[in-house]
Protein backbone atom coordinates (compact mmCIF):
# COMPACT_ATOMS: atom_id res chain seq x y z
CA UNK A 1 0.00 0.00 0.00
CA UNK A 2 1.16 3.72 -1.08
CA UNK A 3 2.15 5.65 1.86
CA UNK A 4 1.51 9.64 2.28
CA UNK A 5 4.71 10.76 -0.13
CA UNK A 6 4.96 7.95 -2.45
CA UNK A 7 3.65 8.68 -6.30
CA UNK A 8 0.45 6.41 -5.31
CA UNK A 9 -0.87 8.69 -2.91
CA UNK A 10 0.41 12.27 -4.06
CA UNK A 11 -2.18 14.99 -2.91
CA UNK A 12 -3.19 17.16 -5.81
CA UNK A 13 -3.03 20.82 -5.17
CA UNK A 14 -6.86 21.18 -5.75
CA UNK A 15 -9.41 19.14 -7.08
CA UNK A 16 -12.84 20.78 -9.07
CA UNK A 17 -16.29 20.25 -8.63
CA UNK A 18 -17.97 18.28 -10.86
CA UNK A 19 -20.07 20.99 -12.05
CA UNK A 20 -16.99 22.57 -13.36
CA UNK A 21 -16.66 19.73 -15.76
CA UNK A 22 -20.37 19.95 -16.54
CA UNK A 23 -19.94 23.76 -17.34
CA UNK A 24 -16.88 22.90 -19.82
CA UNK A 25 -19.10 20.08 -21.54
CA UNK A 26 -22.06 22.29 -21.67
CA UNK A 27 -19.86 24.97 -23.49
CA UNK A 28 -18.30 22.20 -25.90
CA UNK A 29 -21.98 21.30 -26.84
CA UNK A 30 -22.94 25.23 -26.79
CA UNK A 31 -25.91 24.01 -24.71
CA UNK A 32 -27.52 26.04 -21.75
CA UNK A 33 -28.56 25.32 -18.40
CA UNK A 34 -31.78 25.21 -19.70
CA UNK A 35 -31.43 23.23 -22.37
CA UNK A 36 -29.59 20.66 -20.40
CA UNK A 37 -32.61 20.71 -17.76
CA UNK A 38 -34.95 19.77 -20.51
CA UNK A 39 -32.55 16.89 -21.87
CA UNK A 40 -32.07 14.99 -17.99
CA UNK A 41 -35.35 15.86 -17.06
CA UNK A 42 -34.06 18.40 -14.01
CA UNK A 43 -35.59 21.06 -12.65
CA UNK A 44 -32.99 24.24 -13.87
CA UNK A 45 -32.14 25.19 -10.15
CA UNK A 46 -30.81 21.49 -9.68
CA UNK A 47 -28.19 22.02 -12.89
CA UNK A 48 -27.66 25.20 -11.92
CA UNK A 49 -26.29 24.59 -8.25
CA UNK A 50 -24.30 21.69 -9.22
CA UNK A 51 -22.61 24.14 -12.27
CA UNK A 52 -21.86 26.68 -9.54
CA UNK A 53 -20.82 23.76 -7.02
CA UNK A 54 -23.31 24.04 -4.30
CA UNK A 55 -25.03 20.71 -5.04
CA UNK A 56 -23.04 17.01 -5.41
CA UNK A 57 -23.59 14.15 -7.64
CA UNK A 58 -26.29 11.46 -6.54
CA UNK A 59 -26.30 8.30 -8.22
CA UNK A 60 -29.28 9.09 -10.09
CA UNK A 61 -27.88 12.58 -11.58
CA UNK A 62 -24.61 10.54 -12.26
CA UNK A 63 -26.98 8.39 -14.36
CA UNK A 64 -28.58 10.89 -16.44
CA UNK A 65 -25.34 12.63 -17.00
CA UNK A 66 -23.87 10.05 -18.59
CA UNK A 67 -26.61 8.91 -20.56
CA UNK A 68 -26.87 12.56 -21.99
CA UNK A 69 -23.37 13.22 -22.30
CA UNK A 70 -21.91 9.84 -23.30
CA UNK A 71 -19.91 8.91 -20.06
CA UNK A 72 -20.53 6.39 -17.95
CA UNK A 73 -22.15 7.05 -14.10
CA UNK A 74 -19.00 5.88 -12.90
CA UNK A 75 -17.17 8.94 -13.76
CA UNK A 76 -19.49 11.76 -12.45
CA UNK A 77 -19.82 10.18 -9.16
CA UNK A 78 -15.66 9.50 -9.23
CA UNK A 79 -15.46 13.10 -9.79
CA UNK A 80 -17.90 13.94 -6.90
CA UNK A 81 -15.80 11.52 -3.91
CA UNK A 82 -12.56 12.71 -5.11
CA UNK A 83 -13.48 16.39 -4.57
CA UNK A 84 -15.17 15.65 -1.28
CA UNK A 85 -11.97 13.77 -0.34
CA UNK A 86 -9.88 16.26 -1.06
CA UNK A 87 -12.34 19.26 0.85
CA UNK A 88 -11.61 17.01 3.76
CA UNK A 89 -8.11 16.99 3.67
CA UNK A 90 -7.39 17.28 7.32
CA UNK A 91 -4.33 15.23 9.20
CA UNK A 92 -5.58 11.64 9.86
CA UNK A 93 -2.22 10.39 10.72
CA UNK A 94 -3.64 11.22 14.45
CA UNK A 95 -6.42 8.31 13.70
CA UNK A 96 -3.92 5.79 12.42
CA UNK A 97 -1.56 6.03 15.48
CA UNK A 98 -4.63 5.96 17.50
CA UNK A 99 -5.47 2.81 15.70
CA UNK A 100 -2.26 1.53 15.93
CA UNK A 101 -2.55 2.04 19.98
CA UNK A 102 -5.09 -0.24 20.01
CA UNK A 103 -4.46 -2.75 17.90
CA UNK A 104 -1.16 -3.24 20.21
CA UNK A 105 -2.26 -2.54 23.78
CA UNK A 106 -5.77 -2.93 25.43
CA UNK A 107 -5.81 0.89 25.73
CA UNK A 108 -8.91 1.43 26.74
CA UNK A 109 -9.24 -1.36 29.98
CA UNK A 110 -5.53 0.10 31.08
CA UNK A 111 -7.28 3.25 30.96
CA UNK A 112 -10.40 2.25 32.99
CA UNK A 113 -7.60 0.66 35.56
CA UNK A 114 -6.00 4.44 35.78
CA UNK A 115 -2.85 2.92 34.54
CA UNK A 116 -2.86 5.41 31.96
CA UNK A 117 -4.84 8.31 31.69
CA UNK A 118 -7.38 8.95 29.00
CA UNK A 119 -6.78 11.71 27.12
CA UNK A 120 -7.96 13.21 23.66
CA UNK A 121 -4.19 14.11 22.55
CA UNK A 122 -2.72 11.20 20.86
CA UNK A 123 0.88 12.61 21.56
CA UNK A 124 -0.17 12.07 25.31
CA UNK A 125 -1.62 8.62 25.19
CA UNK A 126 1.29 7.11 23.06
CA UNK A 127 3.94 8.73 25.55
CA UNK A 128 2.17 6.92 28.33
CA UNK A 129 2.26 3.61 26.14
CA UNK A 130 6.16 3.80 25.58
CA UNK A 131 6.82 4.39 29.66
CA UNK A 132 4.67 1.76 30.88
CA UNK A 133 6.03 -1.21 28.69
CA UNK A 134 8.96 0.35 29.03
CA UNK A 135 10.23 0.52 24.92
CA UNK A 136 11.55 3.56 22.50
CA UNK A 137 8.67 3.34 20.11
CA UNK A 138 5.57 1.31 19.69
CA UNK A 139 7.24 -0.62 17.11
CA UNK A 140 9.63 -2.47 19.45
CA UNK A 141 9.08 -5.15 21.31
CA UNK A 142 9.15 -5.54 25.34
CA UNK A 143 12.44 -6.06 26.86
CA UNK A 144 13.57 -9.86 26.54
CA UNK A 145 13.06 -10.58 30.63
CA UNK A 146 9.70 -9.93 30.14
CA UNK A 147 8.56 -12.24 27.88
CA UNK A 148 6.57 -15.59 29.08
CA UNK A 149 9.01 -18.61 29.18
CA UNK A 150 6.71 -21.66 27.63
CA UNK A 151 4.56 -23.86 29.78
CA UNK A 152 4.90 -26.71 27.42
CA UNK A 153 7.14 -29.31 26.47
CA UNK A 154 8.25 -27.62 23.59
CA UNK A 155 11.21 -25.22 23.22
CA UNK A 156 9.38 -22.44 21.67
CA UNK A 157 8.71 -19.52 23.91
CA UNK A 158 4.82 -18.63 23.86
CA UNK A 159 3.78 -14.78 23.09
CA UNK A 160 2.02 -13.36 25.46
CA UNK A 161 -1.42 -11.50 24.60
CA UNK A 162 -1.55 -7.60 24.54
CA UNK A 163 -3.72 -7.58 27.86
CA UNK A 164 -1.13 -10.28 29.44
CA UNK A 165 2.01 -7.74 28.62
CA UNK A 166 0.05 -5.07 30.08
CA UNK A 167 -1.16 -7.19 33.21
CA UNK A 168 2.90 -8.42 33.72
CA UNK A 169 4.32 -4.94 33.56
CA UNK A 170 1.63 -3.84 36.00
CA UNK A 171 2.96 -6.47 38.16
CA UNK A 172 6.62 -5.35 37.78
CA UNK A 173 5.50 -2.01 38.20
CA UNK A 174 4.36 -2.13 41.82
CA UNK A 175 7.02 -4.88 42.69
CA UNK A 176 9.98 -2.53 41.61
CA UNK A 177 8.51 0.02 43.71
CA UNK A 178 8.40 -2.17 47.26
CA UNK A 179 10.75 -2.27 49.56
CA UNK A 180 12.45 -5.72 51.07
CA UNK A 181 15.07 -7.25 52.63
CA UNK A 182 17.57 -9.12 50.32
CA UNK A 183 16.05 -12.30 48.98
CA UNK A 184 17.14 -15.45 51.00
CA UNK A 185 16.01 -18.97 49.50
CA UNK A 186 17.57 -20.71 52.64
CA UNK A 187 14.92 -18.05 54.60
CA UNK A 188 11.93 -18.66 51.96
CA UNK A 189 12.43 -22.58 52.54
CA UNK A 190 12.11 -22.07 56.11
CA UNK A 191 9.01 -19.62 55.35
CA UNK A 192 7.00 -22.43 53.52
CA UNK A 193 6.79 -24.44 56.47
CA UNK A 194 5.76 -21.31 58.08
CA UNK A 195 3.15 -20.80 56.08
CA UNK A 196 1.73 -24.59 56.37
CA UNK A 197 0.32 -23.45 59.61
CA UNK A 198 -2.00 -21.21 57.98
CA UNK A 199 -3.65 -23.64 55.71
CA UNK A 200 -6.33 -24.63 58.57
CA UNK A 201 -7.74 -21.06 59.27
CA UNK A 202 -8.44 -18.74 55.93
CA UNK A 203 -8.42 -15.94 58.58
CA UNK A 204 -4.57 -16.52 58.86
CA UNK A 205 -4.01 -16.21 55.36
CA UNK A 206 -3.72 -12.40 55.76
CA UNK A 207 0.17 -13.02 57.57
CA UNK A 208 1.30 -14.41 54.04
CA UNK A 209 2.45 -10.83 52.83
CA UNK A 210 4.64 -10.27 56.16
CA UNK A 211 6.30 -13.47 56.15
CA UNK A 212 7.26 -13.41 52.48
CA UNK A 213 8.79 -9.86 51.98
CA UNK A 214 10.86 -11.02 55.48
CA UNK A 215 12.33 -13.47 53.04
CA UNK A 216 12.99 -10.89 50.65
CA UNK A 217 9.75 -11.84 48.03
CA UNK A 218 8.06 -8.91 46.78
CA UNK A 219 3.93 -9.85 46.49
CA UNK A 220 1.52 -8.21 44.16
CA UNK A 221 -2.00 -8.90 43.32
CA UNK A 222 -3.00 -7.33 40.42
CA UNK A 223 -6.46 -7.56 39.35
CA UNK A 224 -6.90 -9.26 35.49
CA UNK A 225 -7.84 -7.73 32.41
CA UNK A 226 -10.86 -9.36 31.04
CA UNK A 227 -10.39 -12.76 29.06
CA UNK A 228 -6.13 -12.80 30.26
CA UNK A 229 -7.15 -16.02 31.69
CA UNK A 230 -3.64 -15.43 34.03
CA UNK A 231 -3.28 -16.94 37.64
CA UNK A 232 0.04 -15.97 38.62
CA UNK A 233 3.21 -14.69 37.25
CA UNK A 234 7.28 -15.25 38.60
CA UNK A 235 9.51 -12.61 37.72
CA UNK A 236 12.53 -10.69 39.37
CA UNK A 237 13.83 -7.18 39.46
CA UNK A 238 17.25 -7.37 39.69
CA UNK A 239 18.20 -9.97 41.99
CA UNK A 240 14.88 -9.72 43.84
CA UNK A 241 12.30 -11.78 42.92
CA UNK A 242 8.06 -10.72 42.46
CA UNK A 243 5.23 -12.93 43.02
CA UNK A 244 2.19 -11.97 41.10
CA UNK A 245 -1.41 -13.03 41.71
CA UNK A 246 -4.42 -12.53 40.02
CA UNK A 247 -7.01 -14.08 42.31
CA UNK A 248 -9.42 -14.60 39.32
CA UNK A 249 -10.88 -17.30 41.11
CA UNK A 250 -11.84 -16.28 44.88
CA UNK A 251 -11.17 -20.06 46.73
CA UNK A 252 -8.93 -20.64 49.12
CA UNK A 253 -7.96 -23.92 47.47
CA UNK A 254 -6.71 -21.56 43.56
CA UNK A 255 -4.94 -19.33 46.14
CA UNK A 256 -3.05 -21.60 47.95
CA UNK A 257 -1.96 -23.77 44.64
CA UNK A 258 -0.96 -20.81 42.83
CA UNK A 259 1.09 -19.31 45.92
CA UNK A 260 2.62 -22.32 46.52
CA UNK A 261 3.04 -22.83 42.82
CA UNK A 262 5.27 -19.26 42.38
CA UNK A 263 7.19 -20.23 45.27
CA UNK A 264 8.45 -23.11 43.83
CA UNK A 265 9.36 -20.93 40.41
CA UNK A 266 11.25 -18.31 43.03
CA UNK A 267 12.76 -21.14 44.92
CA UNK A 268 14.20 -22.74 41.75
CA UNK A 269 15.11 -19.67 40.55
CA UNK A 270 12.92 -19.56 37.66
CA UNK A 271 11.59 -16.25 35.96
CA UNK A 272 15.26 -14.70 36.00
CA UNK A 273 15.61 -14.91 32.32
CA UNK A 274 12.25 -15.23 30.92
CA UNK A 275 8.86 -14.62 33.06
CA UNK A 276 7.38 -17.23 34.15
CA UNK A 277 3.42 -16.95 33.47
CA UNK A 278 1.08 -18.76 34.62
CA UNK A 279 -2.24 -19.25 33.28
CA UNK A 280 -5.10 -21.95 33.91
CA UNK A 281 -2.65 -23.21 36.78
CA UNK A 282 -5.29 -25.35 38.32
CA UNK A 283 -7.09 -26.52 35.22
CA UNK A 284 -3.99 -27.58 33.19
CA UNK A 285 -2.01 -28.93 36.20
CA UNK A 286 -2.21 -32.84 35.54
CA UNK A 287 -1.38 -32.59 31.69
CA UNK A 288 1.42 -34.55 30.79
CA UNK A 289 2.78 -31.74 28.11
CA UNK A 290 3.91 -29.64 30.27
CA UNK A 291 7.50 -28.89 31.03
CA UNK A 292 9.61 -30.15 33.74
CA UNK A 293 9.88 -26.98 35.52
CA UNK A 294 5.76 -26.62 35.48
CA UNK A 295 5.26 -30.30 36.59
CA UNK A 296 7.63 -29.37 39.58
CA UNK A 297 5.85 -26.64 40.68
CA UNK A 298 2.53 -28.58 40.17
CA UNK A 299 3.87 -30.97 42.46
CA UNK A 300 4.96 -29.19 45.02
CA UNK A 301 2.33 -26.68 45.10
CA UNK A 302 -0.37 -30.33 45.54
CA UNK A 303 2.25 -31.82 48.33
CA UNK A 304 1.60 -28.54 50.09
CA UNK A 305 -2.41 -28.58 49.76
CA UNK A 306 -2.80 -31.84 50.92
CA UNK A 307 0.30 -34.30 51.74
CA UNK A 308 -0.18 -36.70 48.53
CA UNK A 309 0.66 -40.15 49.77
CA UNK A 310 -2.14 -39.36 52.60
CA UNK A 311 -4.54 -38.38 49.55
CA UNK A 312 -4.08 -41.30 47.70
CA UNK A 313 -4.57 -43.47 51.04
CA UNK A 314 -8.00 -41.22 51.81
CA UNK A 315 -8.63 -42.23 48.07
CA UNK A 316 -8.21 -46.05 48.02
CA UNK A 317 -9.87 -46.22 51.34
CA UNK A 318 -12.94 -44.12 50.71
CA UNK A 319 -13.58 -43.90 47.19
CA UNK A 320 -14.55 -43.98 44.45
CA UNK A 321 -17.88 -42.11 45.90
CA UNK A 322 -16.46 -39.32 48.69
CA UNK A 323 -18.93 -38.15 51.21
CA UNK A 324 -18.88 -34.09 52.80
CA UNK A 325 -18.08 -35.77 56.27
CA UNK A 326 -15.58 -38.14 55.17
CA UNK A 327 -13.93 -34.61 53.64
CA UNK A 328 -14.34 -32.82 56.83
CA UNK A 329 -13.04 -35.16 58.99
CA UNK A 330 -9.84 -36.20 56.70
CA UNK A 331 -8.86 -32.29 56.87
CA UNK A 332 -9.39 -32.36 60.57
CA UNK A 333 -6.86 -35.09 60.52
CA UNK A 334 -4.16 -32.99 58.62
CA UNK A 335 -5.10 -29.90 60.13
CA UNK A 336 -6.54 -28.65 57.34
CA UNK A 337 -8.96 -26.55 55.77
CA UNK A 338 -11.56 -28.58 53.90
CA UNK A 339 -11.48 -26.69 51.08
CA UNK A 340 -7.98 -28.31 50.03
CA UNK A 341 -8.87 -31.40 50.33
CA UNK A 342 -11.98 -30.62 48.38
CA UNK A 343 -9.98 -28.72 46.03
CA UNK A 344 -7.31 -31.37 45.34
CA UNK A 345 -10.20 -34.04 45.06
CA UNK A 346 -12.03 -32.12 42.21
CA UNK A 347 -8.24 -32.11 40.45
CA UNK A 348 -7.88 -35.34 40.75
CA UNK A 349 -10.93 -36.66 39.84
CA UNK A 350 -11.41 -33.67 37.30
CA UNK A 351 -15.15 -33.19 38.87
CA UNK A 352 -15.36 -29.54 39.32
CA UNK A 353 -18.56 -29.67 40.38
CA UNK A 354 -17.64 -31.45 43.70
CA UNK A 355 -17.86 -30.10 47.12
CA UNK A 356 -17.95 -26.41 45.77
CA UNK A 357 -19.62 -25.19 48.97
CA UNK A 358 -16.14 -25.77 51.07
CA UNK A 359 -14.27 -23.53 48.79
CA UNK A 360 -14.41 -20.31 50.96
CA UNK A 361 -13.40 -17.11 49.56
CA UNK A 362 -9.83 -15.60 50.77
CA UNK A 363 -10.14 -12.51 48.51
CA UNK A 364 -11.03 -9.90 51.24
CA UNK A 365 -9.08 -11.09 53.64
CA UNK A 366 -5.51 -11.09 51.28
CA UNK A 367 -6.07 -7.80 49.37
CA UNK A 368 -6.40 -5.28 52.09
CA UNK A 369 -3.02 -6.22 53.18
CA UNK A 370 -0.89 -7.12 50.39
CA UNK A 371 -0.18 -4.55 47.24
CA UNK A 372 -3.17 -4.98 45.75
CA UNK A 373 -4.67 -2.84 42.30
CA UNK A 374 -7.75 -3.56 41.45
CA UNK A 375 -11.16 -5.42 43.68
CA UNK A 376 -11.89 -1.89 45.05
CA UNK A 377 -8.29 -1.16 45.66
CA UNK A 378 -6.14 1.53 44.08
CA UNK A 379 -1.95 0.97 44.13
CA UNK A 380 -0.90 4.33 43.86
CA UNK A 381 2.38 3.81 41.94
CA UNK A 382 2.36 5.56 39.22
CA UNK A 383 4.36 4.89 35.87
Amino acid sequence: MAREGDMGDRRPAEVFHPGEHLLDELNARGWTQTEFAEIVGRPVRTVNEIVNGRRGITPETARGFAAALGTSPEFWLNLDSAYLLWKAREDVSPIERRARMRAQYPVRDMALRKWIRSSEDVQVVESQLLRFFEVPTLQAKPKHAFTAAPRRSAPEREELSPIQKAWLYRVKHIGDAMQVPRYSAKRLGTAVQRLEAYREAPEEIRNIPKVLAECGVRLVIVEPLPSSKIDGVCIWVGASPVIGLSLRFDRIDNFWFVLRHEIEHVLNGDGKDLAILDSEVVEDSRREDLSPREQAANNAAAEFCVPQKELDSFMLRKGPLFSRKQVLAFAKTLRLHPGLVAGQLRRRLDRWDLFGEMLVPIRSTITPVAMTDGYGHVCPVDV
